[in-house]
């Protein structure tokens, strides 16, 4: 019948149709058209270095690092993010310092286990090696020579337990 309602229903929906893939098609050229624009003009400015702005707070470097070195630690801000370079330089700087703290506490633990077995010679020693260790680098108290670790020769040198808390204290000779 002419002049129902769902025959021109049914053109409107298909001429909508069209007009909806119209659109899309021109977006989608658009889009390929701006993107040869841009990599042929080189005009993104996304990928053309960003100056630093001036906010950055590093991890000392003249001392250990504390839990507030690492908490008030900031980077520069780039417009893709953190500046890679500081955030490069500590993590390297922190995990220096957490090598060098778990070599500290391998050594007081030695110290401590060659007390307890009584070994005074060889707590001497591992105390000097430590002080030496942790003293700022040049820096030599008068009179004493370098520092040279002998430990004493007729007592066997054993490794230090991984976890300290676990291991028993080994009985006094």
């Amino acid at each position: 019948m002419a002049g129902s309602p769902g025959s021109s229903g049914h053109a409107n929906i298909v001429r909508m149709g069209q007009l909806l893939l119209f659109i899309v098609v021109a977006l989608v050229v658009g889009a390929i058209v701006f993107g040869v624009t841009v990599m042929m003009s080189g005009g993104d400015s996304g990928l053309t270095p960003v100056e630093p702005d001036g906010r950055a707070v590093p991890l000392p470097s003249d001392r250990p690092l504390g839990e507030d070195d690492i908490s008030q630690t900031m980077f520069d801000t780039t417009w893709r993010g953190y500046r890679m370079s500081q955030v490069d330089q500590a993590l390297q700087r922190a995990a220096y310092d957490i090598g060098y703290k778990g070599e500290l506490i391998s050594v007081l633990e030695a110290e401590v286990i060659a007390l307890r077995e009584g070994r005074t010679a060889d707590a001497d020693a591992l105390r000097k090696a430590r002080e030496a260790a942790v003293a700022p680098v040049g820096v030599a108290k008068p009179g004493e020579p370098d520092a040279v670790i002998e430990l004493d020769p007729a007592v066997p040198v054993q490794d230090v337990p991984v976890d300290a808390k676990k291991s028993e204290p080994a009985e006094p000779r």
